[in-house]
């Protein structure tokens, strides 16, 4: 198969009131299961805002590769999370142009919300990460790390 299409790609960003579980359960021991098992929960002490991440490898990819936190600056990345997202959002709108499979669903979010550094810090990195995992290109930045 040329082309390895995702289980599952999931990236909501939802408004609650913090009464989810927040436990992770990952078994570390077992390599498979973190492949299987690859959902991020994140939501932020800072704001009521949470965004589900459901990819495989992603989590492995933000451990080993990605930058660490605080190498960015929030506005930074409030700066490319709005260019990714109207990017995801109008490739989400148009399924006879872009893989429908990539781009299930569209993402809310609103450049005028604060919604705190590690969710803006998660959602940009898997943009950097589904970009070079699917060879897209959201915008006229290389993806890079």
């Amino acid at each position: 198969m040329k082309k390895i299409i995702p289980f599952i790609i999931v990236l909501v960003l939802i408004a609650s009131c913090k009464s989810y579980n927040t436990n992770q359960t990952i078994n570390n021991e077992n390599k498979n299961s973190l492949v299987q098992s690859d959902t991020v929960y994140i939501n932020s002490d800072e704001n009521d805002y949470e965004i589900i991440i459901i990819e495989p490898g992603f989590n492995t990819w933000l451990a080993s590769t990605a930058r660490p936190e605080g190498y960015y600056s929030q506005e930074f990345l409030e700066s490319r999370n709005a260019i990714f997202v109207q990017s995801w959002n109008q490739r989400n709108m148009q399924p006879q142009t872009y893989d429908p499979n990539l781009y299930e669903l569209r993402i809310d979010y609103d450049t005028r919300t604060d919604y705190g550094y590690e969710i803006n810090y998660k959602l940009y990195n898997y943009f950097i990460y589904f970009q070079l995992t699917y060879k897209q290109k959201l915008s006229s930045f290389t993806p890079r790390i």
